[in-house]
């Protein structure tokens, strides 16, 4: 009779890029510690909808690999876990913070009969930097600068996911960054829950500006550096300063905006008005005219009128917003909106659905624009069978290299500059440039 190999413990990622980067510390601690056997679900809480895939697939992974322990930790466990709990599928559920603590992974810090650890997640203080040295199958890698949040928007329930904010010193982030660079990355993408509330309880109070400036002042061999969503209402002088004058940030910026309606802004417990939106990317546009901005934008927040709709249809016009994030608008238990007068559900989806379309209708005529330009692509990976590869230019397009006689100079991780030929199926065609 033999006995079957066991397997590596594997990690299913649900959610946001900063969910991805715990994934990866997930991954080396589970390397460290010899787990096998397993199936850890990281999952997100930002909408129902999230929840609900996160426990579908827990189900179906239970049918398929019978075998496997099943831990589920992410936001959803952290915010829900009697949810998780309650399933006959899951052995053990894990908080926010013990997930990334290394000393849980050889029995994942809970007794055999105790089914779930999660602390308070509000008593945390820091955020550790966890030193990772690179990532499965990405030329790009992530740097978690901050985690948690102190704003309560009305809809959001990160926060009692996530904590309240708390950020990695400026030092430590340098040193990830400069250990990925040394191990070939290219491209760095500063994440976290709300990275322009970075700094403020740091001594000095550094701001996202300041560090992005010391990234790039320190490690030169940097060839990218991109953020992931941003507050724009927080931006001072310093991040103004680099995203408009430092040509190794990348010129693609995405803003938590969630609406164009100042009534619903202010319902929503949001910072800015549209007029801030719009002063801001003008600003950047006028000094920086090649910028292309993305955006988060909530459908159907409750009392949202296809008047006040129509604000957020505006601004995607105004500001000529790329890259949308849209979400129908989902009530999450705990949180003031959820007790506000609530738009049919049906309302909800199809208001999502124009505003998906708008951004697809911007995303065509944008990438269509770039046809006879020249760009430089970030190599992420080889298409089987054909002599191309797929990667990013410097304003985040998907786009392809074709007519490559060989792939061997094309290794994920070089930067190629090719020029663009066509538009197809959601990809820039492109050709290296002689």
């Amino acid at each position: 009779m033999t006995t079957q190999p066991k397997t590596k413990a594997e990690v299913i990622t649900f959610g946001c890029r900063l969910n991805s980067y715990e994934s990866e510390v997930m991954k080396k601690h589970a390397r460290a510690a010899g787990l096998t056997d397993t199936v850890i679900f990281n999952t997100c809480a930002v909408t129902a909808e999230a929840t609900r895939q996160a426990r579908q697939a827990i189900r179906r992974a239970r049918k398929e690999r019978p075998d496997r322990k099943i831990i589920v930790t992410g936001c959803a466990a952290q915010v829900n876990p009697e949810d998780f709990m309650s399933m006959d599928e899951v052995d053990q559920v894990m908080g926010n913070q013990e997930k990334l603590q290394a000393e849980n992974y050889s029995d994942f810090g809970v007794g055999k009969s105790e089914k779930a650890r999660v602390n308070d997640i509000m008593a945390v203080r820091e955020t550790a930097n966890h030193l990772i040295d690179g990532y499965a199958e990405r030329s790009r890698a992530f740097v978690q600068v901050q985690n948690g949040c102190d704003h309560r928007c009305t809809f959001c329930i990160i926060p009692y996911g996530r904590g309240n904010s708390r950020s990695v010193p400026m030092g430590e982030v340098i040193t990830q960054i400069q250990r990925l660079t040394d191990n070939g990355y290219q491209e760095i993408i500063i994440t976290g829950v709300d990275i322009t509330s970075y700094g403020s309880d740091l001594p000095g109070s550094p701001s996202l500006g300041t560090l992005c400036q010391k990234i790039l002042k320190f490690i030169p061999s940097l060839k990218r550096l991109r953020l992931s969503s941003i507050d724009s209402i927080e931006a001072d002088e310093a991040l103004f300063q680099v995203i408009t004058q430092e040509k190794r940030l990348m010129p693609h910026l995405h803003l938590s905006l969630q609406s164009g309606d100042n009534m619903v802004l202010k319902r929503m417990k949001r910072r800015h008005s549209r007029e801030d939106s719009l002063d801001f990317c003008h600003r950047v546009r006028a000094a920086r005219p090649d910028m292309v901005f993305g955006a988060d934008i909530i459908a159907g927040f409750p009392t949202e009128t296809e008047e006040m709709f129509q604000n957020s249809l505006k601004l995607v016009e105004e500001l000529n917003l790329t890259y949308l994030h849209v979400f129908p608008y989902s009530p999450r238990q705990g949180t003031p909106a959820a007790k506000m007068p609530p738009v049919a559900k049906d309302v909800r989806k199809e208001r999502a659905a124009r505003l998906r379309a708008l951004g697809q209708k911007h995303v065509d005529q944008y990438m269509t624009s770039q046809i006879g330009k020249i760009v430089e692509i970030l190599v992420e990976k080889h298409v089987d069978g054909e002599k191309s590869a797929i990667g990013h230019t410097e304003y985040f397009a998907l786009a392809k290299i074709q007519g490559a006689q060989s792939l061997a100079n094309l290794a994920p991780g070089y930067i190629a500059k090719a020029r663009v030929t066509g538009y197809e199926n959601g990809l820039l065609m492109t050709e290296l440039c002689d």
